[in-house]
């Protein structure tokens, strides 16, 4: 299963590897409305970029939004970062009386969370800037009514007409295995499809039981197109959860040097004379 990729970021490449593709910004802006709504919808940092340098009216718009996000995130930021200095204090203080185990516990969890709240108000992440994880978004491109639209969707498939508890009951859902597609996804394969465009994947293998992340990158290959199932999913009538797309990653057997590092499985990269298809 491949959790975690580092996507291409900047919206314009999708543009060019998919030749005639327009960007829905009615799309992105209507996510990036709800997460300043208030919703859980995590986008990469880099993609964010992308938008803030943009100079067309509708980057402006979009960037607007972004830097509201930042700033209301960096304020929560100063926040948190403020108590656990406070924290911090307060157990240097009881370890100057007296060293026990909950105070020098307090200590410790004060000081990494100081350092990832530090590090987050810099901007930096951890992952990368263009990393995704499962319900994350990125951009990916499909088909709509004849036309190439890259679209922001979450890294992990809900199939439309399915309830919201299909994101619980199949928690998997970010790949969709070869073998399953005209089974399990048989609603999505042959029906809706989309590119990712990827740099790499992560997975965790265990060599010698031990857990270890790594980075599979095609040598001589900067960005793969990544064949993928997408859906448009809307809710029942009456409903207040806002309608979305979303997509998983097809996953095949692996090539031998994939096979090689102990991973059983591999994301499927189209050549640019397959894309269509």
């Amino acid at each position: 299963m491949c959790y975690s990729s580092r996507v291409e970021a900047d919206y314009r490449r999708y543009l060019r590897v998919a030749g005639g593709a327009r960007l829905s910004y009615a799309a992105f802006m209507a996510a990036f409305q709800r997460r300043a709504a208030g919703a859980k919808i995590a986008f990469p940092r880099a993609l964010e970029d992308s938008f803030l340098s943009g100079s067309s009216p509708e980057d402006q718009a979009l960037g607007a939004l972004i830097r509201e996000h930042r700033e209301a995130e960096a304020t929560g930021l100063q926040q948190k970062l403020f108590a656990q200095r406070a924290r911090l204090v307060e157990a240097e203080r009881k370890l100057a009386a007296r060293t026990t185990k909950t105070a020098t516990e307090s200590k410790r969890i004060a000081l990494a969370k100081i350092e990832g709240y530090r590090k987050a108000l810099a901007g930096e992440v951890a992952g990368g800037s263009a990393r995704i994880y499962p319900f994350h978004y990125a951009p990916v491109v499909t088909v709509l009514n004849g036309d190439r639209v890259v679209l922001p969707m979450r890294y992990h498939l809900r199939p439309a007409g399915a309830p919201a508890s299909f994101d619980e009951d199949y928690d998997g859902c970010y790949n969709a295995r070869r073998g399953s597609l005209t089974r399990f996804w048989r609603g999505q394969f042959g029906h809706s499809h989309g590119l990712a465009l990827w740099e790499c994947f992560y997975e965790h293998v265990r060599p010698a039981d031990k857990d270890v992340v790594l980075e599979f990158s095609p040598a001589g290959q900067p960005l793969m197109a990544v064949a993928c199932l997408v859906s448009h999913w809307t809710p029942a009538p009456g409903s207040d959860e806002p309608d979305f797309w979303s997509f998983a990653a097809v996953t095949d057997e692996p090539p031998p040097e994939v096979a090689a590092a102990g991973h059983d499985r591999c994301i499927v990269p189209l050549k640019p004379e397959h894309h269509e298809a």
